[in-house]
């Protein structure tokens, strides 16, 4: 028997949008404006669970484990791309932060929603990467009633690994067993039913602050410059180092010389400068701190 989802917060109507079909361009942009301002209060409603989400990933990943997201449709996509970002923004090797979309690749382009409905291709995904009790498992669906991250979920959950779902609609509707619950409440959507609006601009927001506060307690940003950026190209070349710049005090040609120095990486470039080491030393005071720069450079003060 089909199941009743009409009760969900993600499915149910919107009262301020009933005459979508009658607005003028102008007055449908406003009323979106005015919606999405409700994705700024869902994820203030889940800054308790988000803040317990980066402590558990960011401490898996100092212990040699992974942090994965799946999902399916619009939410597998998004997860997908906050992974993508990882090594560009922070210099992260691709497996440390993967996704897992119903579908595989091809979903990214092509629907293949029908695939979701199947928990246990999800669950075949986790045994499949190897999955293990390092690791954490980020579940995103919105409405939360989606069988393939279910069965993915509780599939991590039986190898041991930490799981944290994550769901636009509260756990009275959905209830989910894990080891964080992050709920974005965004409330009915514009045009009823689809998740891909707030539902799925509150995640991007919550999948956003959850990797960026991952890779911060990482030490993978010193004060708020990215400072494990990869220099893969003019732009990022360019704000390298405008970083080395304005942190080094320097002038452009000189930070240039430091880069070189320090194999293009800023992290290593500014301990070679404020520490007065060598890049062999530089390097293992990094590692021996975990790339932290801000720990090395205490560590080389205490040292010297």
């Amino acid at each position: 028997m089909l199941e009743e989802r009409g009760h969900l917060l993600t499915e149910q109507i919107n009262p301020q949008s009933q005459n979508l079909d009658q607005l003028s361009p102008l007055a449908l942009v406003d009323l979106f404006n005015q919606e999405d301002a409700q994705t700024l209060a869902a994820i203030a409603g889940a800054r308790q669970s988000l803040a317990q989400a980066i402590t558990i990933a960011a401490e898996a990943l100092k212990q040699g484990g992974r942090l994965f997201y799946i999902g399916a449709g619009t939410s597998g996509r998004l997860g997908v791309l906050d992974a993508a970002e990882c090594p560009p923004t922070f210099c992260t090797p691709p497996e440390l932060v993967q996704a897992i979309i119903a579908g595989g690749a091809g979903a990214l382009v092509k629907s293949s929603e029908g695939l979701e409905d199947l928990a246990e291709d999800g669950a075949l995904a986790i045994v499949e990467r190897g999955i293990t009790a390092q690791d954490v498992v980020v579940g995103i669906t919105a409405g939360g009633t989606t069988p393939y991250v279910q069965g993915a979920l509780q599939a991590a959950q039986t190898q041991g690994a930490k799981t944290i779902f994550m769901a636009c609609v509260p756990e009275s509707q959905v209830p989910f067993t894990a080891d964080v619950n992050i709920r974005l409440l965004t409330g009915p959507e514009i045009l009823a039913g689809s998740t891909r609006l707030k539902a799925g601009t509150a995640t991007k927001m919550a999948l956003n602050i959850l990797s960026t506060g991952v890779m911060v307690q990482l030490g993978k940003v010193y004060g708020n410059r990215m400072v494990d950026v990869a220099v893969t190209n003019r732009k990022l070349e360019d704000r390298a180092l405008r970083m080395i710049v304005d942190l080094a005090q320097v002038s452009r040609e000189q930070a240039q010389s430091l880069l070189a120095k320090g194999k293009h990486r800023v992290k290593l470039a500014l301990l070679m400068h404020w520490a007065g080491l060598d890049s062999n030393a530089s390097q293992l005071l990094l590692d021996q701190c975990q790339g932290d720069l801000r720990q090395a450079l205490a560590r080389s003060a205490n040292t010297l």
